[in-house]
């Protein structure tokens, strides 16, 4: 990573991650989420300093809504800077909306707001001569359902001028920031082009983002991908994931050296790409890549994983058999390897999974932790790492092979190379795991020819598995919680046996079992006086008022799973536990609502409605049309409408718009038809414009009732609850409906056939 990001003296030509990091720091002031007051700030404060570079400035607005429902009107900023031929412009961009309901938003996308701002001026004070234009998007609602970038690929009429898109994100506070593809066909000219652009400190590999394929985590430029067909590189870093769209990502927590290595990758992309060819980067081939801690990056064609696997298979098999030939090992001391190696595999990962379990029980406030990664996550991390290498080492420990060390390598050699051998085929991103094959089948050469070989040598030999295996040890439980934390324990055990050609030889394996499990009890002590929340690492909490309109009910609802100070007045110490069923409001991650209690009824003011049958052109049609208008008299933030998930439209429009479908194998699924769940949508409302619904059923088919929930983020503000600030060492809960006043409503057309409210 750079380690210039406090130097002062950085030429107005080049990249000053202290002038980027001023732009975060003004950026992030308060919570800016879409339709708050600090909001319109924050787009005002881009306009002015994309102005104050000489550069025009305009804004897009419009309703956009995705494929799960999700409406809302986004304020999408662009600028553009013209070059001296008519061919395809690079893309830059980021999003400048904040997550609701809390987060600060410093590094999700605070910090890609300041890394574009401060490279363009970077580039603009060279005032070099460039053939393509730069496109300057700062995308909007992009944490509600990456609206914005819908609204600028379907509607902007640059959209269509777009040849390669970077794109600047984060899902931590710190870290390395990894390069991770959007393409819809092969990688090989994507690839090329970017070693060719030579970044100083690129981090990237192909597994990396074959995981990321799988994984729920679109960006914006996923979207200009599926929709626009425009190819694009993401940046994000996802260490301190803690941080993650809480009240926690504010500017002092944003690692300056991250900071610093998004600028690394955008200076260099941005002065390749601005005279190189963006007409068609597509390509028909694949190319595995990863990148080395120097900054190399090595890579090679998708053409090449059934030889490069054929050959391991081959020098392996070919250093078995002269094993075999030279008597170093018997067909019995080669499945007699294999017991420490399960050994090891198995009762390291159990071990750290029931570690995991038996802190999650202990410290029960980690359940609080929404995403699943702890405050002092980063010392299980290294607890299960060492507590691991404690079983490796005894393992071996009881099964020495005094002078006959070769036979051990074997089976462990064999197992990585059925790994592998999977890996080509159905994960073929990890298929360069095939080069510490080689190396071993080098070691185990060695080893054969030699009783007692250089341990230097071996130790060198076995670099290249370290170096592509061990930061998937810690990035796995970072980026996908530490429920996974015994994949970090397979991990290490994979690393320990393609070390074997080193520790096999070690003679005192019992004192370096105490040694690292020495090293783990410190670990686990750490971990044990850093488990308490505190100023720096503030509990999460929620509560929520819900008032039932039609029964005229009130209550408090919470998602936590303890009650503390706060929710303690609201539920008392013994807290009613709701079933799952209740709850209608979840999480990306799965929470409901736990916890409920009584609460006094208020004044609310209801919404304006409108729902009527409208008349019909056709006498002959077999459909009935109708209207439903949802008109809000408070200020609110966002609108859920929930219907009896068998009710199918044969058609819907929303504020005049219509989700597409998703597609799961031949399968169209769709918000609206055909349908998967019972919430409807979701309306977003940036301003307090009316909900606009037009519907047709079948005229045999009842008319469904609505249930309406009108959400606004402003419990602690409420003049009649009067709820009181949080204490300092505790925050919202961040990724749930949280500090919400909600007003619930039964719709029903047969209701409203003979009363109709008007809107005000």
């Amino acid at each position: 990573m750079p380690k210039n990001a406090e130097d002062e003296n950085i030429p107005l030509t080049q990249f000053s991650t202290q002038r980027a990091f001023k732009h975060v720091e003004n950026i992030s002031k308060q919570p800016h989420f879409v339709g708050s007051a600090a909001h319109s700030l924050v787009r005002n404060y881009i306009v002015n300093q994309l102005q104050d570079l000489g550069l025009e400035v305009q804004t897009q607005e419009g309703y956009s809504l995705n494929k799960k429902g999700e409406l809302t009107r986004s304020q999408n900023i662009l600028a553009r800077i013209s070059g001296d031929e008519n061919s395809k412009a690079l893309l830059l961009m980021t999003h400048y909306d904040s997550a609701g309901h809390s987060s600060f938003g410093a590094s999700d996308a605070g910090s890609g707001v300041a890394t574009i701002l401060e490279g363009v001026r970077a580039f603009l004070a060279k005032n070099e001569a460039h053939k393509n234009d730069v496109i300057l998007l700062f995308t909007d609602a992009e944490e509600l359902g990456l609206n914005g970038a819908e609204l600028f690929i379907s509607k902007h009429k640059w959209a269509k001028d777009v040849g390669l898109a970077l794109n600047f994100e984060a899902r931590g506070s710190g870290g390395n920031s990894f390069m991770l593809l959007e393409t819809n066909n092969g990688n090989a000219k994507l690839i090329q082009d970017f070693i060719k652009s030579k970044p100083e400190f690129p981090v990237t590999n192909s597994l990396a983002y074959s995981v990321y394929k799988m994984l729920p985590n679109d960006t914006d430029l996923t979207v200009l991908r599926e929709q626009g067909n425009i190819n694009g590189f993401n940046f994000a870093f996802i260490d301190d994931h803690f941080d993650y769209h809480s009240a926690n990502d504010v500017a002092a927590n944003l690692d300056p050296e991250t900071l610093a290595q998004q600028g690394s990758y955008l200076m260099p992309l941005l002065n390749y790409f601005k005279d190189a060819d963006l007409q068609d980067l597509n390509s028909s081939a694949d190319l595995i890549y990863f990148s080395l801690p120097l900054g190399e990056i090595v890579s090679y064609p998708f053409s090449w994983i059934l030889p490069m696997l054929l050959l391991g298979w081959v020098l392996f098999l070919g250093v078995l058999v002269y094993g075999f030939f030279k008597k170093r090992y018997t067909v019995k001391e080669v499945f007699k390897g294999a017991i420490p190696y399960f050994m090891s595999l198995i009762g390291g990962s159990l071990l750290v999974y029931l570690l995991w379990k038996f802190a999650m029980f202990v410290y029960l406030p980690y359940a609080e932790m929404e995403n699943g990664f702890t405050y002092n996550g980063y010392y299980y991390i290294y607890a299960a790492i060492f507590v691991t290498l404690t079983i490796c080492f005894l393992s071996y420990n009881l099964f020495k092979a005094e002078g006959r060390k070769a036979g051990l390598f074997v089976f462990p050699l064999f197992f990585w190379l059925l790994i592998c051998t999977l890996v080509a085929f159905y994960l073929k991103g990890a298929a360069y795991f095939i080069i510490p094959i080689y190396f071993g089948a080098l070691q185990l050469w060695v080893m054969i020819r030699q009783k007692s070989p250089n341990l230097l040598l071996m130790f060198l030999l076995s670099l290249p598995s370290l170096l592509l295996i061990l930061p998937f040890v810690v990035s796995f439980p970072v980026a996908l919680g530490l429920k996974i934390l015994f994949v970090a324990a397979m991990l290490t055990v994979f690393l320990f046996a393609l070390f074997l050609p080193v520790f096999g030889y070690f003679t005192r394996k019992k004192a370096m079992a105490l040694l690292c499990f020495m090293v783990f009890n410190v670990m686990f002590v750490i971990a044990h006086f850093n488990a308490d929340f505190s100023e720096d690492q503030p509990k999460p909490n929620s509560l929520v008022y819900l008032l039932d309109t039609d029964a005229n009910k009130a209550t408090w609802n919470s998602y936590d799973h303890l009650i503390d100070p706060w929710t303690q007045k609201y539920f008392g110490e013994d807290p009613v536990i709701l079933p799952v069923e209740e709850s209608n409001f979840s999480s990306k991650y799965g929470s409901k609502f736990s916890f409920k209690a009584n609460a006094p009824v208020i004044e609310i003011e209801e919404p304006g409605v409108i729902f009527e049958k409208l008349k019909s052109v056709d006498s002959t049609s077999i459909l009935s049309n109708y209207m439903l208008k949802i008109a809000p008299n408070r200020k609110i933030n966002r609108m859920e409408l929930y219907i009896d998930r068998k009710v199918d439209f044969e058609k819907f429009t929303v504020n005049d718009l219509e989700a597409d479908s998703i597609y799961l194998g031949e399968n169209a699924f769709h918000i609206f038809t055909n349908r998967w769940e019972n919430k409807l949508l979701t309306y977003h409302a940036a301003n307090q414009d009316t909900l606009r619904i037009k519907f047709s059923l079948k005229k045999e088919q009842q008319v469904p009732d609505f249930v309406l929930y009108e959400s606004s983020y402003d419990l602690l503000k409420n003049d009649q609850l009067k709820v009181a600030p949080r204490n300092k060492d505790m925050m919202p809960r961040p990724f749930v409906l949280n500090d919400a006043v909600v007003l619930k409503k039964v719709i029903s057309f047969k209701e409203k056939k003979n009363k109709q409210k008007k809107i005000n």
